[in-house]
């Protein structure tokens, strides 16, 4: 999941509760999502857990092989630097553009070792990118992001939809009752697996723990394409949280701000109910 993704719980700032604070993921603070048809309730999967370092053959630094991904990070904020930092320390390939421009991304490359680029070269071969910019920019991104991506790239969308504190009124979300990850793959032209939008930034850095620890948080992942989705989920499993699956890109209202597992640091089982219990209503709070 993802506040406004950052050092902040995921960028953003405030979930609900009698005390604000910060929202996690991508975005600003809560917002539930109102749909146009409410669909039954998906499957929810929660994930079966191998040992950490022994997923999809990804190794770590000392153990650095072929399988070693190549993942682009498309937005050097919170999240987007957090999650550089942890790739870059699992072994991964990462390239990490943003708005400004490499050269405001020094420090970032020198502290984690990841390859600075502008943002149209992101996606160069790579198997996995983020996509972890506000909503609002989602439009602005350069048209073929992902010409020179691998084969059967997944691209996982961190945003959020904050219309009254970032993003201005999206008429796709609030009249046509898209989800806010549908909107967003409409603008890229490209499938995306939802992810992150509710996690805390500083999560990403403190609270992943081995595969069957007691304390292991669980994050819902939805999307369409099942490989795509399962790349996403294998990655997750390595960074060091386990995963539920929260059925496609239609039903990720189930996971966007103002739902009960936005923001839940708890386990598989929790967040599965969480998920289930969720209104695809937006709360006035999220609505422009």
């Amino acid at each position: 999941m993802s506040p406004r993704a950052g050092a902040r719980p995921a960028h953003l700032r405030a979930r609900a509760g009698p005390l604000r604070r910060a929202r996690p993921g991508t975005g600003v603070t809560r917002t539930a999502h109102r749909a146009g048809i409410v669909r039954p309730a998906p499957r929810l999967v929660p994930t079966t857990t191998v040992p950490e370092g022994n997923r999809g053959g990804h190794r770590s630094p000392e153990g650095r092989g072929e399988s070693d991904m190549k993942i682009g990070i498309i937005g050097a904020g919170n999240i987007g630097g957090n999650l550089t930092r942890r790739l870059t320390s699992l072994g991964h390939d990462v390239s990490v553009a943003n708005s400004r421009g490499p050269h405001t991304l020094t420090d970032l490359a020198e502290e984690t070792g990841a390859t600075p680029v502008r943002a149209e070269e992101a996606a160069r071969g790579a198997e996995v990118v983020v996509v972890t910019v506000p909503l609002k920019a989602v439009p602005d991104l350069p048209s073929g992001l992902f010409d020179g991506a691998a084969e059967g790239v997944a691209v996982i969308d961190t945003g959020n939809y904050y219309p009254q504190q970032r993003d201005g009124r999206i008429a796709g979300i609030e009249d046509e009752g898209l989800t806010e990850s549908r909107w967003t793959e409409r603008q890229l032209g490209h499938p995306v697996i939802k992810a992150f939008n509710g996690t805390y930034a500083q999560d990403i850095l403190d609270r992943h723990r081995p595969a069957g620890a007691p304390d292991r948080m669980a994050l819902p992942v939805a999307g369409d394409d099942a490989a795509a989705k399962r790349k996403v989920r294998d990655l997750i499993e390595e960074l060091g949280f386990d995963t539920v699956d929260a059925g496609g890109i239609d039903d990720s209202w189930r996971q966007q701000p103002g739902t009960p597992v936005y923001g839940l640091r708890a386990g598989a089982e929790a967040v599965t109910e969480a998920l289930a219990k969720a209104s695809p209503e937006r709360t006035p709070e999220f609505r422009a």
